[in-house]
């Protein structure tokens, strides 16, 4: 808080190392966790942050996906049984449908009946 910091930074990065800082809390400053900087919490009076979370529509992903998988007779065979015709070996695609820290979705298709069954992993 001395002012001879190395770097002239936003609020949200240490002056001294660069690293991001938490968010200020009750304390007086706010620490940079990696190298022990302190900033006066009386820069962040007036600061605003603003954001947006947008989440995937599901149904329209799905719908998406159908059409993608309108080709499902070739691509790479699974041993996989179809639960409508009984064929053995399906086609397969993998999607990242969901979060990041989630599994992927897999897409089966029956190249026999055309069947389409899907698999959240």
């Amino acid at each position: 808080m001395d002012g001879s910091s190395i770097f002239e930074t936003e609020l949200n990065f240490c002056p001294d190392c660069g690293t991001i800082l938490p968010l200020p809390g009750t304390e007086e400053f706010v620490a940079c966790l990696k190298c022990g900087y302190k900033l006066d919490l009386t820069k962040f009076h007036g600061v605003s942050v603003e954001y947006n979370l947008t989440y995937n529509n599901m149904e329209e992903i799905l719908t998406n996906m159908g059409k993608d998988m309108e080709g499902v007779s070739s691509g790479p065979m699974t041993d996989r049984t179809c639960s409508k015709c009984g064929n053995e070996g399906m086609t397969y695609t993998t999607r990242q449908t969901r979060g990041a820290d989630e599994g992927q979705t897999v897409f089966y298709g029956c190249p026999e009946c055309k069947h389409q069954e899907i698999e959240y992993s």
